[in-house]
């Protein structure tokens, strides 16, 4: 019995030390990169750190001004993430709880227009965000941003509303509460974790996305961090030394978000998965 429990063990950890090398490698090999000159990469591909150096870094932070790529990531992205938990609440709400006509088809719609690739909908996207007069704004950015992330929101926060008993509402509006008020005092402080979960879903989906960025944002004061990377692709010519300063600058951000908000993504993630 000890010794099946024993070799159980060692098996388990085995496994978590070849999943956390397959996760861990690709990251330290960008951060090694990213101290390397584009000339040491092809002639030294290696893993070992050798003649590292910051030029990558002072490119960026110098002639790049890549914190201003920052800027306007945390701005569409941060305004993309609050607008979307907002509505997307209201929206999972009235879904969950109101009884209307055709609830139920409303509901499978915002799932379905979801899946559509965001490539068979961007030149109309465009179009739509040029005769609004919002093309190569950061507003229209966050605006396009929403059709997709809304959906996804709404869809999970119905789930945890579920799973929340209308008791509890029903025992608020008895005390003197209003339906808004049973929802701002009861369910989302219940929710918090699917409200952290879905935060972190839609600020990580708005921070790194491309297409929609690169074809609405003409003007290089406005562009994102995964366009500004772009620039250093030049034909077939890839700057791998300033693409790996990007990418662990660039990277900070979210994983800063993940680390803060895991407690709550875990708790999220896994009411998620059996509510609703």
């Amino acid at each position: 019995m000890q010794r099946t429990r024993t070799a159980r063990l060692i098996g388990i950890y085995f496994c978590l030390v070849i999943m956390a090398i397959v996760i861990l490698l690709p990251i330290y090999w960008m951060i090694v990169m990213s101290f390397k000159t584009s000339a040491a990469i092809y002639r030294d591909p290696s893993l070992l750190p050798a003649n590292l150096t910051l030029a990558n870094y002072l490119t960026l932070f110098g002639p790049k001004q890549f914190l201003l790529y920052i800027r306007n990531s945390l701005i569409v992205a941060g305004s993309a993430t609050v607008i979307s938990v907002f509505i997307s609440a209201m929206a999972a709400y009235s879904l969950v709880r109101l009884k209307y006509r055709f609830r139920d088809f409303i509901g499978r719609l915002i799932l379905f227009s979801y899946l559509t690739p965001s490539a068979l909908l961007f030149i109309p996207l465009a179009v739509i965000m040029a005769r609004l007069h919002l093309g190569n704004t950061r507003e229209g950015l966050v605006l396009v941003y929403l059709t997709f992330a809304t959906p996804l929101s709404t869809w999970m926060l119905m789930g945890f509303f579920r799973g929340i008993p209308l008791d509890l509402e029903e025992q608020a509006m008895v005390d003197g509460t209003t339906m808004l008020g049973a929802l701002l005092r009861i369910v989302l402080p219940l929710s918090a974790p699917g409200l952290v979960a879905v935060a972190v879903f839609t600020f990580s989906g708005a921070w790194s996305e491309l297409l929609l960025a690169l074809v609405l944002m003409t003007s290089p004061d406005k562009q994102t961090v995964p366009v500004a990377l772009q620039e250093f692709i030049v034909g077939d010519v890839f700057l791998w030394g300033p693409i790996m300063a990007g990418s662990v600058i660039s990277a900070i951000p979210v994983m800063v978000l993940y680390f803060a908000g895991q407690r709550f993504l875990v708790q999220g993630l896994a009411a998620g998965a059996v509510k609703g």
